[in-house]
């Protein structure tokens, strides 16, 4: 049986002790406020999103180089036969392009899988991929099967405001002003595409989770939940309150409750509050 190291990025939001369990490796990718650069993992939570509340400029975020993924890469084909990459969104991010790249040296060694999700639906494939990689099938298997683990993810999150995806880019300015003004609360998603699209709006954080937990219950009832995520961005109180309500309806326990990370929460910003589950 041959040996698969598995690989993510950072902006799967993956917590420490869940990354030790499955034995997971991560390319952190880079936030930059003014001339200070960090590491994905090198700040926590609570400090970025103090920065982030003091900063006057968005910071900006960085992908890792094809050499970070090479060097991590090379390093595990000493120790295992082959590697499987799970990344961020294509959709979403350059990450995946550098993998590609890094990844061509090592022939059929290394398998990219461009996860179509962000966040903690990422986490959630890693995990399962895990799972998959203890079944003794090799690399190309495990891919073939994450192929339909991806169509089992759902993830749903809601801002609190639109003021950081207007300052990225993600929306217009306008759209991003009157959205403000009139306090619109959007429900978020990722489509089968790996692109966000808009699920819901609501007029308060309250009515948005409430949104949130309804559409998870629908779910529910025609599919079973296997696995539950829960994640906050310096919002614990709601973060909690969701985490509860879906535990509640669910009937599973969250597997992760963690803080959004700098890199997913430049562009989302503080109040950001969501869930992922895999169904199966």
């Amino acid at each position: 049986m041959k040996k698969i190291a598995l690989v993510t990025d950072s902006t799967a939001d993956l917590p420490e002790e869940i990354r030790t369990e499955y034995d997971i490796h991560v390319v952190p990718l880079k936030v930059r406020f003014k001339d200070r650069e960090y590491l994905d993992y090198e700040i926590a939570g609570d400090k970025f999103y103090e920065l982030l509340s003091q900063s006057d400029e968005l910071p900006t975020t960085s992908q890792p180089s094809p050499e970070d993924f090479r060097r991590l890469y090379e390093e595990l084909l000493e120790e295992y036969d082959e590697v499987v990459s799970i990344h961020i969104s294509s959709g979403l991010s350059g990450t995946i392009n550098a993998a590609n790249v890094a990844a061509e040296k090592f022939g059929n060694k290394v398998h990219i899988v461009d996860s179509k999700t962000i966040s903690l639906g990422i986490g959630l494939m890693t995990m399962e991929a895990a799972e998959i990689i203890k079944t003794g099938v090799d690399a190309a298997k495990v891919v073939e099967r994450l192929s339909e683990v991806r169509k089992n993810v759902e993830l749903l999150f809601t801002l609190n405001t639109l003021e950081y995806l207007q300052k990225g880019g993600r929306i217009g300015r306008v759209q991003g002003i009157m959205g403000t003004l009139l306090n619109i609360k959007p429900i978020v998603r990722v489509g089968d595409d790996g692109i966000y699209q808009t699920y819901s709006k609501a007029r308060s954080q309250e009515k948005a989770l409430k949104t949130i937990i309804q559409a998870f219950e629908d779910m529910s009832r025609v599919k079973k939940c296997k696995m539950l995520v829960v994640a906050h961005g310096a919002a614990e109180e709601a973060g909690l309150y969701l985490k509860g309500a879906l535990e509640s309806i669910l009937g599973i326990k969250a597997k992760i409750f963690t803080q959004v990370g700098p890199i997913i929460g430049v562009h989302t910003g503080p109040g950001t509050v969501g869930a992922a589950v895999l169904f199966g």
